[in-house]
Order: C-alpha cells, then sequence, then structure tokens
C-alpha cells in the first residue's frame, strides 16, 4: 500500500491508472485490475507437505483469519513459482479496517501477513499461494506480502515490537525458501515496477529492519568479489 493518502493495495497485477478506489465510510475500498502478461516459470522444488486444513499457518507465531478468496489465487507454491522476494507493505489504514477489506472479495487485493503495532502477527492467505499484494504479476508469484499497520507519514505508528516480529517472520521465510538476506529480496512495495504506491516510506528503518532479520537467524547475502 502505502500511498500518502489511503490507497489501494495493487491486486490481480493491477496496473497504475486502471484501478478504481473508492475511499469513505471507513475506508471502504474496493480495487479493479487487469492481467499483466508473464512468463510462466516453475520450480525443481518437491511438493509442499504443509497441510492446507482450516487455521493452519505458516509462522508459528500468526493466528489465522482467512482472506476472501477473490483477493488471491490457490497456487501450489513453491511448486508452481519459487518464491523469491518479499515485499514489505504498510496498510494505511488501522488494523480492523485492513482485516475487513482483505476479507471484502470485491476488494482484489490482499497480503499474505499482516503485522500489528502490538507485534500481533496475523496471516490470512497461505504462502502456498499467489495473494494479490504487490500490483506486479511477476511479483506476486514469486514474493511473500507482509503489510504493517500504520501509516507512511507517522514515525511512531513503526514501534519496536512491530519491527522484532515482522523480522522475526521475514526471517523464517527467508530460511524456509533460502532467500538471500538482502535489499534485492527484501524490498519496499514501492521498489515494484510499475507501482504507484510509497510504502514503506521515508521513516521505515531499512538498516535496522535488516540486522533484526539477520539478527533473527535470516541468511546474510554472501559479499560481492
Amino acid at each position: 500500500m502505502g500511498r500518502t493518502t489511503p490507497a489501494a493495495w495493487g491486486g490481480k497485477g493491477a496496473t497504475p491508472g486502471r484501478r478504481a478506489v473508492l475511499i469513505g465510510g471507513g475506508l471502504a475500498l474496493l480495487g479493479g485490475a487487469i492481467a499483466l502478461g508473464e512468463e510462466l516459470s516453475r520450480s525443481d522444488a518437491p511438493p509442499d507437505p504443509r497441510p492446507r486444513g482450516h487455521g493452519a499457518v505458516d509462522f508459528a507465531d500468526a493466528r489465522w483469519i482467512a482472506a476472501s478468496s477473490g483477493n488471491y489465487r490457490v497456487a501450489d507454491r513453491p511448486v508452481d513459482f519459487p518464491v523469491e522476494m518479499v515485499v514489505i507493505h504498510v496498510t494505511q489504514a488501522d488494523y480492523a479496517t485492513t482485516v475487513r477489506l482483505f476479507e471484502d472479495p470485491r476488494h482484489e487485493a490482499a497480503a499474505h501477513y499482516v503485522v500489528r503495532q502490538n507485534g500481533q502477527v496475523t496471516q490470512m492467505i497461505r504462502e502456498l499461494d499467489v495473494a494479490f499484494q504487490a500490483g506486479n504479476r511477476w511479483y506476486n508469484n514469486h514474493s511473500v506480502g507482509i503489510e504493517h499497520e500504520g501509516f507512511v507519514t507517522r514515525r511512531k505508528d513503526f514501534t519496536d515490537a512491530m519491527y522484532a516480529t515482522s523480522a522475526r517472520l521475514t526471517a523464517d521465510i527467508c530460511r524456509r525458501y533460502r532467500i538471500p538476506v538482502d535489499r534485492r529480496h527484501i524490498i519496499g512495495h514501492v521498489e515494484v515496477p510499475g507501482t504507484d504506491h510509497t510504502d514503506p516510506g521515508r521513516y521505515w528503518d531499512w538498516p535496522r529492519y535488516m540486522e533484526l532479520v539477520e539478527a533473527a537467524g535470516g541468511s546474510a547475502a554472501p559479499a560481492r568479489t
């Protein structure tokens, strides 16, 4: 997310200027989208044994609230698509509003996780599946999206508890998919090609966050020679 005004969560590979946004009534927001062309890629990874049982989560400390099936595409990652990146978002709304939007099939966008300011993690889409979260179809297919409760214009929204828990979550994702812990593979929504979003914004402390991810057990990328 992360415009300086409440914004749409780029869904289904939408491109700037093609999303219709309706803001009002507690941030009621509907997103339309168009599909982008993509070159399908396959992974050599073995089938994922994780269950799809109701309430199953990929991160042990997460609670489960299901997003609407209209806000993601069922897949079998990393068999269908290798998971290669983590995309950091900011909600531009409070937690309750974010959850309501992700539960709304008309929204056509959601992220895999939402991290609250108090450090609580909610998983809303399985990592197996493709969340409509990046506004770019390739990035949707190959990344896990993490939303953070708050606004890009408010430094105070990025709390110690949020940084710590989000870093553990990102480290866990990177460890499981062997994603290098560097800024080429852990990116902000603003860095996704074609996006018109600004999150996580200038108040997100990237050096601090990356140090926390490494300390939490993520594997730092090897130094270039």
